[in-house]
């Protein structure tokens, strides 16, 4: 778990200049809009959307996990157990949530 909370820190922070560029390009004009939206838009692109967004509710709910630690809650090895599952599965759950959302009502 804590290497993975690294590495989706790192996938954030490159998707992060990622979603930079696409609000420049949106900022730009219709002409860089259209060309950002292919490739957002684009299987590809839509791959690394949920990867991101799946990143950052993991690396969320992990964040939370570790302010507990931090209040001295939940560091009894079951518990730790116990809130890792839980981080990945609320992290599962609010991405899948997300993107069903995405698809359904917008």
């Amino acid at each position: 778990m804590s290497i993975t909370h690294r590495m989706t820190g790192v996938i954030l922070s490159t998707g992060t200049v990622l979603v930079a560029a696409f609000l420049v390009a949106l900022a730009s004009g219709p002409e860089a809009f259209s060309i950002a939206k292919f490739y957002v838009s684009h299987p590809i692109g839509q791959i690394m959307l949920f990867g991101y967004s799946l990143a950052l509710f993991y690396h969320a709910c992990n964040g939370i996990r570790h302010l507990f630690w931090d209040a001295v809650i939940g560091l009894s090895m079951p518990a730790v157990y116990k809130s890792g599952l839980l981080a990945i599965v609320v992290a599962l759950s609010l991405t899948s949530a997300l993107w069903l959302a995405i698809y359904f009502f917008v």
